[in-house]
């Protein structure tokens, strides 16, 4: 698969991951039965990290900008209503005594069909 076809079915998969969550009556088996870890070693995997908390991030695009050709100004291009899209992202926040650590939904997806792809 191509990179920019697996970036794409990743980016639906998370979505799809997302609305699920959102709508699970009870959040923690949902997790479970993601094979999402409650547990992850730390950085040196001296401690365990214990998951603690899962953060929703709605960000709103409404416009683009872009390098100008010969020019150290950016190309900026605001989008009319229609074309305002709005992306959901997902992280998996995880802490010990000592360290915190994010793990984007992204990733552990990613990483899950790595395995189911073994």
């Amino acid at each position: 698969m191509h990179g920019e076809d697996q970036a794409a079915d990743l980016q639906v998969l998370a979505t799809q991951f997302i609305d699920g969550f959102l709508q699970a009556k009870d959040k923690t088996t949902y997790l479970k039965l993601a094979g999402v870890p409650f547990e992850r070693p730390g950085a040196g995997g001296a401690k365990v990290l214990k998951l603690v908390d899962v953060e929703l991030k709605t960000d709103w695009q409404v416009g683009t900008a872009s390098p100008s050709f010969g020019s150290r100004e950016l190309s900026y291009l605001p989008y009319p209503g229609e074309m305002v899209r709005e992306r959901t992202n997902m992280a998996l926040i995880y802490v010990s005594m000592d360290e915190k650590s994010t793990l984007d939904i992204r990733d552990f997806l990613l990483s899950r069909k790595k395995e189911m792809d073994q």
